[in-house]
């Protein structure tokens, strides 16, 4: 099987018998704009959805003890109420039911739903400020705060109340996002970024992780180095070498007989299985100390198991920078996702119900006492990349495997076995290829222009140089106030809100012509160059994938007018905010900036 063109990132899904079938063919595989949602998201056999679904669950295991172990180690020894396992069951139960209703009717995409790190930060900043401070001044700089240990602190005992003020936050997150769903935010904005406010992200969100994920590789570089190369050979050296699927059977003489990419589809399961093994028999596979406790064999989540989130200023403020950050995070995801499935941009309904449902599960795992939301993960939408296969059936397992999980905290344990350099090559891999993908979208635009150049810098260098110089600061961030001081320090150390912020606000007024900024044919999509290619007949097949079930569709008369923004409306198809630019219109949102470049056309200019 020859490989893609190193300009496309070319996805395929094993689907239905025909699908498989068609594997091998050279020319179905090469040509992208051929490919329909059918045969390149097609429901693969149950035996094949289990192992994609498998290893979508150890990625997500990777991201939801990552996040947990970092935020339970930011805090000083102390009683918990509840078992950390708990605290992982009631996080991976929200994580499975967001999952199953994004898949079933939010954006429609095969989107795992996860404790993304956009939650991490503000709960942080949080945490770290309810935390008792002593002051010291070293030599004759500024004051510096640092965590009391002494035995004359006292306060030790608030872990619990930062734990239920960060649950607090990621409600108001939730709530937030639901808010910004129903009213079309989502909707608005999204068709007003294309892929100068794409690819920064992007980059950003694969950048931003590495020092946690150099945190976790440390704990023993040998076996992070292992597994990281035997995700490569099965993922790219390894990846075309097509096998029966049943190689103990005799070779079959039959025309429709099937090869499978076996090594590419379980790149992520046979190395973690291998270096789990390893680490198992070296006696490095021990459970970290914040996440080892007794927990029960079976356990129903309900909200106010230990107590009620505790909702004060300070958890508002870092709730608005959870939702404004997650908001950013999971846009990206819906883009990246339809462009590895070579599907038009989600329009603006499904964005707008995507965010809805996300918000829901942030709403239910902040009930259920956990102190991380749920959002689009994007390790999972690197998962996707690296096997080359998505599909709703494996996203609907996927929940059911994580509400399952969920009711048995005693299982949930098992996952803290996972050790921390697996944990660290997995997030690096996939952190990795989300990267890559941020800089497969720069083709779609003129990146040898000038105004271009300067968006996609200043972008990614201010996103990364922000959070760090704020880190380092020798004086926290004070206006005098706490909940702003939350507010402030959480946003301006986001990277993936940084990154998105400026070049959503530097792409939308500086002027510039369609084709410079990669929207041409006047579509506000991200991918318009591929949307171009595909017959008309298989664009409009591949678009009413976003629609919601029909069952659902027939009550969306019934929903008030104000919002009808999360249902396709029939006076909208085919004329939605992707239609054609008026002659006339200008590249930018600020007035008097348009101006036309010489030698353009009046159609090559539109307005966002």
């Amino acid at each position: 099987m020859s490989r893609s063109p190193p300009n496309a990132i070319q996805l395929r899904s094993v689907g239905s018998q025909s699908t498989m079938a068609s594997l091998p063919q050279l020319s179905a595989v090469q040509n992208p704009s051929s490919h329909s949602w059918t045969s390149l998201c097609g429901s693969p056999p149950w035996g094949l959805s289990c192992l994609l679904a498998l290893q979508h669950i150890l990625v997500l295991a990777s991201l939801l003890c990552a996040s947990h172990l970092l935020l339970l180690q930011s805090l000083p020894a102390g009683g918990l109420s509840s078992s950390p396992a708990q605290l992982l069951a009631s996080s991976l139960f929200s994580c499975g039911v967001s999952t199953a209703l994004q898949t079933w009717m939010g954006s429609r995409l095969p989107l795992i739903q996860a404790p993304s790190l956009e939650f991490l930060i503000p709960g942080l900043v949080l945490t770290s400020q309810k935390l008792p401070l002593t002051t010291r001044t070293p030599g004759n700089s500024s004051l510096v705060l640092r965590l009391c240990g002494g035995p004359g602190c006292h306060g030790l005992e608030l872990w619990n109340t930062s734990l239920r003020e960060v649950s607090g936050a990621v409600v108001v997150s939730g709530l937030l996002q639901v808010t910004l769903g129903l009213f079309g935010g989502p909707g608005h904005l999204f068709p007003h970024c294309g892929p100068l406010v794409l690819a920064p992200s992007l980059i950003v969100a694969g950048l931003s992780a590495h020092r946690e994920v150099a945190l976790f590789c440390s704990a023993h570089w040998g076996l992070a180095s292992l597994l990281i190369l035997l995700m490569v050979v099965c993922s790219q050296h390894l990846g075309s070498r097509l096998l029966p699927p049943h190689p103990w059977r005799p070779a079959s003489t039959s025309p429709t007989h099937t090869h499978i990419p076996v090594f590419r589809l379980l790149s992520v399961l046979i190395p973690v299985a291998c270096v789990w093994v390893i680490s198992a028999l070296l006696g490095l596979s021990i459970i970290p100390r914040e996440l080892s406790a007794e927990a029960p064999w079976f356990w129903l989540p309900h909200p106010a198991e230990w107590d009620w989130p505790l909702l004060t200023p300070r958890a508002l403020a870092a709730g608005i920078s959870m939702a404004l950050a997650a908001s950013t995070s999971s846009l990206g995801c819906y883009a990246l996702c339809g462009q590895l499935l070579h599907l038009p941009s989600p329009p603006p309904h499904a964005c707008s119900r995507g965010l809805s449902l996300e918000g829901l599960g942030s709403v239910l795992a902040g009930l259920l006492g956990s102190p991380m939301g749920t959002a689009s993960s994007f390790p999972n939408v690197g998962t996707v990349s690296l096997l080359q296969a998505g599909s709703r059936r494996v996203a609907h397992l996927v929940g059911l495997l994580c509400v399952a999980l969920g009711l048995s905290p005693r299982l949930v344990q098992l996952l803290t076995t996972i050790p921390l350099p697996v944990i660290g090559g997995v997030l690096g891999v996939t952190q990795a290829v989300v990267l890559s993908t941020g800089f497969s979208s720069f083709h779609l635009a003129d990146i040898d222009s000038g105004r271009n150049v300067f968006i996609v810098g200043f972008s990614i260098f201010m996103a990364l140089l922000l959070p760090r110089w704020f880190r380092e600061a020798p004086v926290l961030l004070s206006t005098g106030w706490s909940p702003l001081d939350v507010l402030l320090r959480s946003l301006l150390t986001e990277p993936i809100f940084l990154a998105g912020l400026l070049g959503f606000f530097l792409e939308n007024t500086i002027p510039g012509t369609q084709l410079e900024r990669g929207l041409g044919q006047g579509l506000p999509s991200s991918f318009t160059a591929q949307e171009v290619r595909m017959p008309q007949k298989s664009r409009e097949k591949a678009a009413q994938e976003y629609e919601l079930p029909f069952s659902i569709q027939n009550l969306c008369p019934c929903i008030p007018q104000p919002l009808r923004c999360l249902c396709p409306l029939p006076e909208d198809s085919g004329n939605e905010e992707g239609g054609p630019s008026e002659p006339g219109e200008t590249a930018d949102l600020l007035p008097g900036f348009g101006e036309q470049c010489p030698g353009s056309s009046r159609e090559e200019l539109r307005s966002q």
